[in-house]
């Protein structure tokens, strides 16, 4: 038998801490949402502090196809060392919510394939893959909108949020409230859109939270911005 290199004990081992962390409560209340890991996430980011940086490590982890040890890649991984055509692989094979949130926002958001995977997505006949579009999208209006037809995107809004699946319509729906954060000259009708489909207004909102329905969200953002 062939001896194992240190980058299979490694994450033999990381494996086992990662069983070991297992919480069945934890579990319970992330598979309400879609995500089937019972690490606490705290934890799973102290595991990661702990690592480091270790891209060839995360590469390894990722294709466990294990949730945790995926989230756990996200973290200790080099955003900008993916290629382009390995980063599409990868959220079309992210399965669960958690995962393909942290995979949009920990690493396409800093590779420098950004705006190519935005443009790619956006309009993808998976709605679950067209959601990261919009998150991206979404990123750009408050950060480089200029190149953005904001009127357009609130015409697709306006035409497709209302019965689009749930990922693709919270994402649409982020859209939304963030033009009308960020744009005033686009605020008026960005509330409109938001009050005449109505999307998440009756969402359960915890205390101190702020109601991602949108005309709430935008004009609560606002006042913050004006104090």
């Amino acid at each position: 038998m062939a001896e194992k290199t240190l980058t299979d004990v490694t994450v033999a081992e990381v494996m086992a801490e990662l069983a070991a962390l297992e919480d069945p409560k934890v579990r319970e209340v992330n598979e309400r949402h879609g995500d089937d890991h019972g690490v606490n996430l705290g934890k799973l980011r102290a595991v990661a502090k702990r690592l480091k940086t270790q891209q060839e490590l995360a590469c390894r982890l990722w294709q466990t196809g294990d949730t945790a040890a995926r989230l756990l890649a996200l973290l200790i991984c080099r955003p900008k060392e993916f290629e382009l055509d390995e980063l599409d692989l990868m959220l079309r094979e992210a399965r669960t919510p958690k995962v393909h949130d942290w995979l949009v926002s920990y690493v396409v958001k800093k590779s420098p394939y950004a705006d190519e995977l935005r443009l790619r997505w956006f309009a993808d006949e998976d709605p679950v893959v067209a959601s990261a579009g919009w998150a991206l999208t979404t990123e750009r209006v408050t950060k480089k909108p200029r190149a953005l037809d904001l009127e357009g995107l609130l015409d697709i809004i306006e035409a497709e949020m209302k019965h689009a699946p749930d990922r693709l319509q919270w994402a649409m729906n982020a859209c939304l409230a963030q033009i009308g954060i960020d744009h005033a000259e686009h605020r008026a009708r960005a509330l409109d859109i938001g009050e005449r489909l109505g999307v998440l207004k009756n969402y359960p909102t915890p205390p101190n939270c702020t109601s991602p329905y949108a005309p709430i969200w935008i004009n609560e953002m606002v006042r913050r911005q004006e104090e």
